[in-house]
């Protein structure tokens, strides 16, 4: 079939919208149409810049290296003088960007902030399977920032694999093609090796792998939650051991990379309380066997079922839910007032080269207050596809920052069913729209970048034009996402405050907060902090949990 009567049966067949009623919602904005490089990992910062990369073996991007400079890699696979960007630093207030050197190739790699706000960059394809790339934030008003590389920082070869910050600070890098185990960073003298992980073996399709880029949450008792492929287990990965196995998921069908679902880990409540319940979400994915039919040119229609478990629970069972339309490849983002967006992918095939279909236009909002039945309501479409290698992670403003999209082995924009996509998109939700602004909070203290202790007890003061209505306020703190190949590793939304709202002057107030008391609830490092008025979000503020 051409590329041109492709997108004529595609349009005419409505691949494109949802059918579901009451759609419509959000608004969308083309940022960029083009940053030079398709954004296949994406990371913010706390200086409201986001790191964005993708590979060095796609070939030659669209953005050169400043003054002149190359890449001159004779390991490179593709092209060994470079003098082209594979990554960009993006400045959210100025709508800008900037070009980054990596050295070595970033491919399918994984990160995590450090406590300090760093960004930790581990593992990759070829040459940069087994390094760790370190981005120190600029300070603001500087452009001098850029990749530092450590050689041989990993143990083990780290390709599709995930990480996670743990509560001491270090993070967790798990998995990865043909990598069952896992090991920390920074190395400590307690735990200085690889370490075995039976249950990727376990979890690991003949030739398909249906396991990597594990979903990992960390649970409110320091243990990991670890699903892959179809099923999960709680892991104390102190002591090297399965603390509890939970049911495989209703129908038995992959969810993980190439048959590429999402996971949340809904918003944690109650964080007073003795027993703290948890609960994660996973959607999307694709039926058994859909990866060999896609490499044979058939491409089976994606899940459309979202699965839904109480992890905290004694008996935990998956409630399983049906999404308005089938999805493969899509992002899970936790949205500042608590709600979940699903966003981008496709509604066949899988992940892979040129191996999905049907472009998923309509963003979705899930609301897990809402009973059974009443949780999805489908958002006005892009008019973008986003499919194998696409990104979107949250931004201070509430925004979603959405882009990439390379199904192809190298860019290719001419030719092929979906170009290389170099632009960057964002998507704002209905809680931005105009009519909602005299609900909108402003924080006008703490300020941002205030640092908070775990346990700490602190006030809020915002403005508000509307009025009040007490209880509906809510205090929350968000955790920003590394977020790539449909993963957004180490977000967590923790609701702090709300119940104390009291007027400090004319259409001023200020609310009792409470920070987290573990890094069990709330790892070191900075977080979004919102409020929250009648489901409107105040735009954020940075705070540091130290």
């Amino acid at each position: 079939m051409t590329v041109m009567l492709y997108y004529i049966l595609f349009l005419l067949l409505g691949f494109g919208t949802a059918n579901v009623a009451g759609a419509g919602g959000g608004k969308w904005q083309l940022l960029q149409k083009s940053i030079g490089i398709t954004a296949m990992h994406m990371q913010l910062l706390h200086n409201d810049r986001v790191v964005i990369f993708d590979r060095t073996d796609f070939g030659l991007s669209n953005l050169s290296l400043p003054n002149g400079q190359c890449r001159n890699n004779p390991k490179e696979l593709a092209v060994q003088v470079d003098c082209t960007a594979h990554s960009v630093e993006y400045d959210v207030p100025s709508n800008s960007f900037r070009p980054l050197v990596v050295q070595t190739d970033v491919w399918c790699s994984s990160g995590a902030t450090t406590p300090d706000g760093q960004l930790i960059q581990t593992g990759g394809f070829n040459d940069g399977e087994r390094r760790i790339r370190i981005f120190n934030p600029c300070n603001a008003g500087s452009t001098e920032c850029d990749w530092q590389e450590v050689d041989n920082g990993l143990l083990a070869r780290r390709w599709y694999a995930t990480n996670h910050r743990l509560p001491d600070g270090r993070q967790i890098i798990i998995g990865g093609r043909r990598q069952f185990n896992y090991e920390f960073y920074p190395k400590t003298a307690n735990a200085p090796n690889v370490y075995s992980l039976r249950f990727l073996v376990e979890t690991n399709d003949l030739k398909i792998e249906n396991n990597l880029y594990p979903f990992v949450h960390l649970n409110v008792d320091g243990n990991l939650f670890i699903f892959a492929n179809n099923r999960a287990i709680l892991f104390d990965y102190v002591n090297n051991k399965v603390v509890k196995t939970y049911p495989t998921i209703p129908g038995g069908d992959p969810r993980s990379y190439p048959s590429t679902g999402s996971s949340v880990l809904l918003p944690l409540r109650n964080l007073q309380s003795k027993a703290i319940e948890a609960e994660v979400l996973v959607c999307g994915g694709a039926p058994k066997g859909s990866y060999n039919q896609a490499m044979s040119g058939n491409f089976v229609g994606a899940l459309n079922t979202c699965a839904r478990i109480k992890i905290t629970d004694p008996n935990p069972q998956w409630i399983v839910e049906t999404m308005p339309q089938a999805r493969v490849m899509s992002d899970m983002l936790l949205l500042p007032n608590g709600n979940v967006v699903i966003i981008n992918g496709g509604a066949a095939g899988t992940a892979g080269w040129e191996y999905g279909r049907n472009p998923v236009l309509n963003p979705i909002i899930y609301r897990p207050d809402n009973p059974v039945g009443a949780r999805f309501e489908t958002q006005n479409p892009s008019s973008i596809p986003r499919m194998y290698h696409s990104t979107a992670i949250l931004l201070r403003d509430g925004r979603v920052l959405v882009g990439g999209s390379n199904p192809n082995i190298y860019y290719n924009f001419t030719g092929v069913l979906f170009p290389t996509e170099l632009s960057l998109e964002a998507f704002s939700p209905p809680y931005l729209d105009a009519q909602s602004s005299t609900l909108r909070p402003k924080i006008l203290s703490p300020s941002s970048q205030t640092k908070i202790a775990l346990g700490q007890r602190f006030t809020v003061q915002f403005t508000l034009a509307a009025a009040l209505n007490g209880s509906t306020v809510a205090v929350t703190m968000v955790a920003p996402s590394f977020t790539t190949h449909s993963f957004s590793m180490n977000q967590r939304l923790l609701v702090i405050g709300g119940s104390n709202v009291a007027a400090a002057g004319p259409s001023k107030y200020v609310v009792e907060a409470v920070a987290p008391r573990s890094g069990n609830l709330a790892p070191s490092g900075f977080y979004l902090l919102f409020v929250v008025h009648q489901e409107i979000p105040s735009e954020g503020i940075w705070v540091q949990i130290a």
